[in-house]
């Protein structure tokens, strides 16, 4: 008798009854897991969803020195105040920069030229999701054992959705990679590639860097924290990727700002705070002028007119502000940027800058 034989004229079949069975006790699980997170919510008001953005210096040695034991050594204290969030009882999502080691890559590319061929920068943004997930994992594992929790902790290699046709694949504006002699850029520029001169320090490769659209592995990334993991996940802004011919993706040679793409995983994972960990401990208005002051609460309506009036830099703080406002903009509770020794107290008190709907 064939095992189809079995089944009543019109039944499902093994294989569907099986995908049936799954996917109730899915909805089952995600029943019961709510359910759970609406209790554990009832009973501490405070216990919220947050993603935490690193910058990929925070990574770094304090002077930014970049061998493998300083950035273990830095990795270990970000860990430790993550760990004091999870502590406190919040799901945490981390994300991280990696322009340091995307540099010290490109680097080595330069320097074994005539013995491999190079990795091309999609591959590059790959690999550092490998090396800093690898070690921020076995770092927070072991801030959250001196807490008392062994929950699991997990890095997703993630891909970043973007438009090959943004007008930012265009006009190229990133500088990655070590500076270069003419000669040098002159050969890349041959070979198809953008460089610009940067005075007496040499020449830089120049690449997009594109509006994010999407976190491809979003809702991997949200069924991971409502299981109850801790998830590393969109490092580097998440790998660059656009729609391939064969109905799946490739891989594009740009670069994605990263604390954009951490306001998308916040709302991929329906995150109530998102806070930028950065070098300083709040944004200010002014910088460098005798006018210098620093941004302490303010609303979305607030930090609007100062986006639009050209308080930040291109360059450093303001992704950053357009990354929190934009957050909060969309529904979020809360958005913080301040210093990493204050991620922890960021959560419920007035520490950094803290941008709060209008």
């Amino acid at each position: 008798m064939t095992i189809a034989g079995i089944y009543p004229t019109g039944s499902k079949d093994p294989i569907s009854l099986l995908a049936t069975t799954l996917a109730s006790c899915s909805n089952d699980f995600r029943r019961e897991d709510r359910q759970e997170t609406t209790k554990r919510n009832a009973s501490k008001e405070q216990d919220m969803r947050i993603v935490v953005a690193l910058g990929g210096n925070a990574m770094s040695g304090p002077d930014g020195a970049s061998r493998p034991q300083d950035q273990q050594v830095a990795i270990e204290l970000a860990a430790g105040h993550i760990a004091e969030l999870v502590a406190a009882g919040h799901d945490v999502v981390v994300t991280h920069g990696n322009g340091p080691q995307v540099g010290n890559i490109l680097l080595k590319n330069e320097l074994s030229a005539h013995l491999l061929a190079p990795v091309p920068l999609d591959w590059c943004g790959a690999q550092t999701q490998g090396t800093l997930g690898f070690t921020l994992v076995n770092a927070l594992e072991r801030g959250l054992a001196a807490h008392g929790d062994h929950r699991d902790v997990v890095a997703l290699v993630t891909r970043t959705l973007v438009d090959p046709d943004d007008p930012a694949m265009s006009t190229p504006t990133k500088a990655i990679g070590p500076y270069a002699s003419a000669e040098r850029a002159a050969r890349g520029t041959a070979d198809g590639q953008a460089w610009r001169d940067e005075g007496e320090r040499g020449w830089r490769r120049i690449v997009g860097s594109p509006e994010p659209q999407d976190i491809l592995e979003g809702a991997a990334i949200a069924a991971l924290v409502s299981s109850g993991f801790l998830v590393i996940a969109a490092g580097g802004g998440g790998i660059p990727c656009a729609p391939d011919s064969r109905g799946g993706y490739r891989g594009i040679e740009a670069v994605i700002d990263k604390d954009l793409s951490a306001t998308l995983l916040a709302r991929a994972i329906d995150a109530d705070t998102l806070i930028i960990a950065t070098d300083v401990e709040h944004a200010v208005l002014g910088w460098g002028t005798d006018d210098e002051r620093p941004i302490g609460r303010v609303t979305t309506g607030d930090m609007r007119r100062y986006l639009d009036a050209g308080h930040f830099g291109v360059g450093s703080m303001l992704p950053k502000m357009e990354a929190v406002t934009r957050f909060v903009e969309s529904g979020g509770r809360r958005a913080v940027v301040t210093s990493l020794a204050n991620i922890a107290a960021a959560v419920d008190r007035d520490v950094g800058t803290v941008i709060l709907p209008t």
